[in-house]
């Protein structure tokens, strides 16, 4: 029996929005079980009112226990991982007060250092940096998915420290990430500030009920939802079996959720999308297959749409004959899809990632989804968008397709990460190294178009931005608590030619495990896990119903570790702004901010919370008759306009007309294009004589981005790790069996996936789940590198994705869907020719060791 059990979030949404609640048993001071939450262990089932979704004659019910996906269960491993980060770091050959030799990084080890020196080399290096260049020469990394801490913030505690410092410094500033077609793409046509994606309240009651077919493009609902919304959505899919509603995914891959969902799969080559909807446009524009008179009165612009489908702009008409070589879905199943479309009351659903959203001029097929869905009527019963991902984002009704909660909670006054506020000075994630490589000065400035962060409206798209800002010089520090830019960001290996510049002259580090950036850095700092820190935290996106929690501490810290919040605490000693920096609050009392700024259905005295340990808001009453998705929009377009500047869809976006009039790579008009002066990642271009195969890179299975790539209860299962011939364990790398047989490739073998940018390894795995001319490997595999900056052991094919961001005028990401070759490789043989790196200390079960990277007292 444990000793005590502690509530903690295991969803990795960070930005302090928790999901996925268990229960931890700790008995010993260590965790020995996790369990699924119970809502009513303390409270009745007549105050939790739980819901029922009613339709054809069926009924889905919400839980009374926390769908937890595997991540949660297998998270405590990562707690005792080998490769955690005990104590403070200082590379072995950095010297502040000599040779910094930055060309290293990457290549030698680190030595332990006390938390006293290390502060004090980290202050001294901040005061240094703003005594000879400036406050905005100091650059922070802040963001990212990881690890949901509040008061202990997993990423920008250090951005309150540099508040505290001035308003100058540099922030980067991250991207739509998983939303960038939506983000630069289709908020041009139907508005959806903040987000750019959709209105997708109340839609579980709405599909069940009216719609007929779901089409799933790019999204794999027994993925992708795991590390945000648990199992709810998949249980809810196999429910829409039960009750007869179609399931169709588009995709290259027959992913995980199209394997056990699908009833039908359209296997698109990556990045093809908008050609296969363009052609489903021309077949109901000439066969008079959609709502004519919903298009006339939601929208403008349709006959500039019209022009282009029917081929009067290029004198090629989009057929599905024209199509289908391009897509590689046969012209027959495009004029199927597209009748049987038209005829069944149809909704799309997402779960983010995927070529589809992620790749180059991924805007265009975001915008031809609008345009399908405005021909079919929009908001109608059975015709919406929803997301099986990321529910009640900032904190709207309008992002909730499950039943609402009676109160959407939220300890946000207690964050203590980033706050979301402008920085003066800042630079696109996608562009940093390009900003540090380039000699840009406020004369001769880097520029790009928008502030870049997911949640500015539209409007700001159009403003114009630089690095450095007036006055200030280039950065020469970063602090960085999300060290996984090379292996989840566009083009890893310039990111690793840049982070080597003698421009930057300290690189700090804040992180749990060694692994990834954390090796290119010159100081490190040892970081908790959340199961070693007393926090608060809220499931507002996940749940059943909503809640706010008390997490316990489970276990004591380990080694030398803090928590984020604590190590900036310790550099703001040194600098002596300790005070100003934790507003005078301990942890307990930002808990009680936390606590009261909720926005409680219900009187709860703090310490009746923190004995219960959790507090719910019930189910809200006649939630069924909330708005259902664009339905408000669908009944009067007049009192319920878009956020587009003619309030309708904009078929025709006129404010890109204005602003953009000569941008032929997002034109006021969706296009389909398959390469152009920024990219030629398209089998339709010459440069795929030399890589002649699209990479798929989704979403990870057995990971959520870069996180949990040391798992040994994961890295057991075929479908996460391949066995070599040399005991090592390799990516998965999926080719079709058609397509390995040329290259005398079978299952198990060893391959190298290149291109013009460098290359990484995998291990094979050949299967029909994927289409010809294609492969697929995961995105965010631990950091191994064999030439680094060049080459990679691990398989972190976002090394070689490209460095140009998704267009000219949208500096998004660029991390699937582009082009490869693919070959087989003899290990040993590699082994001979890089004996260092293939000798390195290596664990089957967790990866490369830490050993590897410190230096022996």
């Amino acid at each position: 029996m444990p000793e005590k059990t502690v509530y903690k979030s295991t969803g990795m949404n960070s930005f302090g929005i928790g999901a996925n609640v268990a229960e931890v048993d700790v008995k010993d001071d260590k965790i020995i079980r996790v369990r699924p939450m119970r809502y009513d262990k303390e409270y009745s089932e007549e105050y939790l009112k739980p819901w029922t979704i009613k339709a054809r004659g069926s009924e889905f019910h919400s839980t009374m226990k926390a769908l937890l996906p595997p991540y949660a269960y297998a998270y405590k491993k990562r707690v005792y991982s080998k490769n955690r980060i005990l104590h403070p770091y200082k590379r072995a050959d950095w010297d502040p007060r000599g040779e910094r030799n930055t060309e290293n990084r990457g290549k030698s080890k680190f030595v332990q250092i006390t938390w006293d020196e290390a502060t004090d080399l980290i202050a001294g290096e901040i005061n240094r940096i703003i005594d000879e260049y400036g406050l905005p020469s100091i650059f922070i990394q802040g963001d990212g998915h990881g690890e949901t801490k509040v008061v202990h913030a997993s990423h920008g505690c250090a951005t309150r420290l540099m508040n505290v410092l001035g308003d100058d410094w540099t922030y980067q500033a991250r991207q739509p990430d998983s939303w960038e077609g939506w983000y630069w793409g289709a908020k041009h046509m139907w508005g959806q500030d903040p987000l750019g994606q959709f209105d997708m309240g109340n839609l579980l009651l709405d599909i069940a009920e009216n719609t007929d077919m779901l089409i799933f493009c790019g999204c794999d609902m027994e993925t992708t939802t795991w590390g945000w919304q648990g199992q709810l959505p998949s249980q809810y899919c196999f429910w829409l079996t039960e009750i007869g509603v179609k399931q169709v995914y588009v995709c290259p891959d027959l992913n995980y959720g199209a394997a056990v969902h699908a009833d039908k799969w359209i296997p698109v080559l990556p990045n093809t999308d908008a050609a296969l909807m363009a052609a489903i446009a021309y077949v109901w524009m000439t066969e008079g297959l959609f709502d004519k008179d919903y298009v006339d009165t939601h929208s403008v612009g349709y006959d500039w749409f019209e022009y282009y489908i029917l081929g009067n702009e290029d004198g090629q008409p989009k057929t599905p004959e024209w199509a289908a070589p391009i897509c590689g879905v046969p012209s027959r199943q495009i004029k199927a899809l597209a009748h049987e479309w038209a005829k069944k009351r149809t909704s799309m659903a997402h779960g983010n990632g995927g070529s589809f959203i992620r790749s180059c001029y991924s805007h265009e097929p975001a915008r031809f989804e609008v345009a399908l869905m405005t021909m079919q009527g929009l908001g109608k019963p059975g015709r919406n968008v929803v997301k099986f991902i990321e529910w009640y984002m900032y904190g709207l009704p309008s992002q909730q397709p499950a039943p609402c909660y009676s109160s959407n909670m939220t300890v946000g006054a207690a964050y203590r990460g980033w706050d979301f506020v402008q920085t003066k000075s800042f630079i696109p994630k996608t562009l940093v190294p390009k900003a540090i490589m380039g000699d840009y000065t406020p004369d001769n400035p880097l520029t790009w178009q928008g502030y870049t962060v997911a949640g500015w409206p539209r409007e700001d798209q159009y403003t114009t931005y630089q690095y450095p800002i007036p006055g200030a010089q280039g950065i020469h520090m970063i602090w960085t608590d999300t060290p996984c830019w090379t292996t989840c960001w566009n083009g890893g290996n310039s990111m690793i030619e840049a982070i080597r510049s003698p421009k930057i002259e300290c690189v700090v580090a804040q992180h749990i495990w060694m692994e990834n950036d954390c090796l290119f850095a010159d100081i490190l700092l040892p970081i908790n896990t959340k199961y070693e820190e007393e926090d608060i935290g809220q499931d507002n996106g996940a749940a059943p119903f909503g809640l706010i929690y008390y997490e316990e501490r489970a276990v004591e810290p380990l080694g030398e570790s803090k928590s984020d919040w604590e190590a900036v605490g310790e550099v703001a000693k040194k600098l002596g702004v300790y005070d100003e920096f934790v507003e005078g609050k301990s942890v307990e009392d930002w808990i009680r901010v936390g606590f009261d700024g909720a926005e409680k259905p219900g009187d709860i005295s703090f310490e009746e919370f923190k004995d219960k340990g959790y507090f719910i808001a019930p189910t809200l009453d006649d939630w069924e008759d909330l708005p259902r998705g664009f339905g408000p929009f669908c009944e009067d377009p007049e009192a319920h306009p878009l956020s587009t500047p003619t309030g309708k869809v904009e078929f025709y976006a006129t404010a890109l007309a204005e602003h953009f009039p000569d941008d032929d790579e997002r034109p006021p008009v969706p296009h389909f294009i398959p390469y152009g002066k920024r990219h030629q990642e398209s089998l339709l271009h010459s440069r795929s004589d030399t890589y002649p195969f699209l990479i798929v890179s989704n979403h990870p299975r057995w990971r959520i981005h870069a996180n949990m790539d040391d798992i040994p209860w994961f890295r057991e299962i075929p479908t996460c790790k391949v066995t070599g011939p040399d005991g090592y364990k390799y990516e998965p790398v999926w080719i079709n069996p058609r397509d390995a047989e040329k290259r005398g490739i079978k299952s198990g073998d060893i391959v190298k996936i290149l291109n013009d940018r460098g290359w990484v390894l995998g291990g094979a795995y050949v299967t029909e789940r994927i289409r010809e001319s294609v492969v697929y490997q995961d995105h965010g595999a631990r950091l191994d590198p064999i030439e680094s900056g060049v080459s990679d052991r691990g398989g972190a094919n976002n090394l070689i994705a490209p460095t140009k961001t998704t267009s000219q005028n949208a500096p998004g990401e660029v991390t699937s869907g582009f082009l490869v070759d693919i070959e087989k490789v003899d290990v040993f043989d590699l082994a001979r020719q890089y004996p260092e790196t293939f000798n390195r200390p290596y664990d089957p079960d967790e990866g490369v060791a830490i050993a590897s990277w410190i230096e022996e007292a």
